[in-house]
Order: C-alpha cells, then sequence, then structure tokens
C-alpha cells in the first residue's frame, strides 16, 4: 500500500491555483515560502510569477522528487526540512502562498507571526471551518481565540472556498483560501503580548460563563478591573472586541507587571 505522504492532501486543480496566486497579488520581485509543496505543481507555478520561490519539505521522497522535477528552474530552491523549525527570521522581506498540510496550520501560522520577520501576507488553503474562526468577528461562535490573534498580527480575508474535488485524496472536510495582510503596527497598544494573549485564552476556556466568573484566576478582583475598563461583568468573552480585551489587559497589568517572568 502506497503511504500518504505525512497525512496531506494535494491541491492539484490549475485553476484553483492560479486564483491563489491571483488572491496573494505577487509582484515580479518577491520572495515567496511555499509550506508543504507536495508534487510541485503551485511551486513551479509561483516560479513564473516571482523573482525567487522556497519550498518546504518535510517528506524525504517528496524532497527528492521535487529536487529532480524543478532542478531547470534556477529561481526555485527546495528546502528538506520542518517549516516549524525554520530560521524565517533569516529572510528579507517575504510572502507565503501555500497548501499548509492542516495538521500543522494554526502552529505554522503562528509561528510566521513570531519569529520577528519581514514577512508581509499570507495565502493558504486551510480548512473552511479555521478560515471561519479566523476571519469570525465579535459576538458569533466562530470568533475565539484564533480570531484574536491572527486580527491581532494582520488583516484576514476568506478568498473563496475550495472543492473537496479539488484536491488528492479527496478530503473528509471542506476548504477555503485565506489571505492575511501582515500589519505594519498591531491595531491595540499593549505592554505585554504574551499577558494579552494569556487573558483573551483565560476567557474562552469558559466562555459560556461571564467574565466575572472565567477570569478569576486572572485576578483576585476582577469585578474592579473589568468595570474600570469600561465593561459590564456580566458580558461573555466573544462579545468583547480586541479593542476591549486590550483595554482589559491594562488594567490587569497593574497588579501583574511581573508576569512575564513568572508566565
Amino acid at each position: 500500500m502506497k503511504k500518504q505522504p505525512l497525512g496531506q492532501n494535494f491541491l492539484f486543480d490549475p485553476s484553483i491555483l492560479g486564483r491563489m496566486i491571483q488572491t496573494a497579488r505577487l509582484l515580479p520581485g518577491d520572495t515567496v515560502v511555499e509550506i508543504g509543496p507536495g508534487h510541485g505543481r503551485l511551486t513551479a507555478m509561483l516560479a513564473e510569477q516571482v523573482k525567487r520561490v522556497i519550498a518546504i519539505e518535510l517528506d524525504a521522497t517528496l524532497y527528492e522528487n521535487l529536487r529532480e522535477r524543478l532542478s531547470a528552474c534556477d529561481n526555485i530552491e527546495v528546502v528538506h526540512g520542518d517549516a516549524l523549525r525554520f530560521p524565517f527570521s533569516t529572510l528579507g522581506a517575504f510572502k507565503v502562498v501555500a497548501n499548509i498540510p492542516y495538521y500543522i496550520t494554526t502552529p505554522i501560522i503562528f509561528r510566521l507571526f513570531e519569529t520577528g520577520t519581514r514577512l508581509s501576507s499570507i495565502t493558504v488553503t486551510v480548512q473552511k471551518e479555521v478560515a471561519q474562526r479566523i476571519v469570525a468577528g465579535p459576538g458569533g461562535k466562530d470568533y475565539g481565540v484564533l480570531s484574536l490573534m491572527v486580527q491581532y498580527y494582520g488583516k484576514p480575508k476568506l478568498a473563496f472556498m475550495v472543492p473537496k474535488g479539488a484536491f488528492r485524496p479527496v478530503p473528509k472536510v471542506d476548504s477555503a483560501v485565506v489571505h492575511i495582510e501582515i500589519y505594519e503596527k498591531h491595531p491595540v497598544a499593549v505592554k505585554d503580548d504574551k499577558f494579552f494573549f494569556r487573558v483573551i485564552k483565560t476567557a474562552f476556556s469558559q466562555r459560556r460563563k461571564m467574565l466575572l466568573n472565567g477570569l478569576r484566576s486572572v485576578s483576585s478582583d476582577i469585578r474592579e478591573k473589568l468595570i474600570r475598563a469600561g465593561i459590564d461583568p456580566a458580558r461573555r468573552p466573544e462579545t468583547l472586541s480586541m479593542k476591549e480585551f486590550a483595554t482589559l489587559t491594562g488594567e490587569l497589568l497593574n497588579e501583574h507587571r511581573d508576569y512575564s517572568k513568572h508566565g
């Protein structure tokens, strides 16, 4: 039985790959990183549009096949390795365009955000449910930690849906292409990113509870902090905007100034 490399579903439809490239708004001088290039169809199409393509492939067999198949393309660098360990910070300005293996979608996105790179945009195929969570705004069931963390770093847009039949093997879930334009400056100002995200994660870990109850582990006087931030303690986390979470974090930091040293 032929082994499916690392559980990946490969996107073969050239019309959809072309739409991905259009969505990414690439320029001739761009450097593009592709994660999980698989059989290299998107890789070859990217190479026709940009100055340099870095294709990172973890599967050894796929890597060897890619090196052979794309050897004539002098602007493609095929790297054998784990994208979660790749030194993105050593690159200059770059964009990401990829059909990322679904099982590493979220870790890869945050690795890209957090490595202090000159990343300008991410255009990726993800599960439809993940795409809906990434672009969700306050008040809906899809809005949560992933929405806020992505939207802190960039402006996401659900570009288009991808039918199951465009993949081989055919996946069990629907897919979508998401484009994220990375902000030069975060939309809210917080003094401690880690604590900001800790407050968000703690609130959503008990999303059905009022903030007064869900955030008791963060502050012994959470009611006062919520009121000082202009937030009704009876509200639930999915109703808070990013700006409100930032304001609340500022109030909480007054008593957690050493959080980053101990948390």
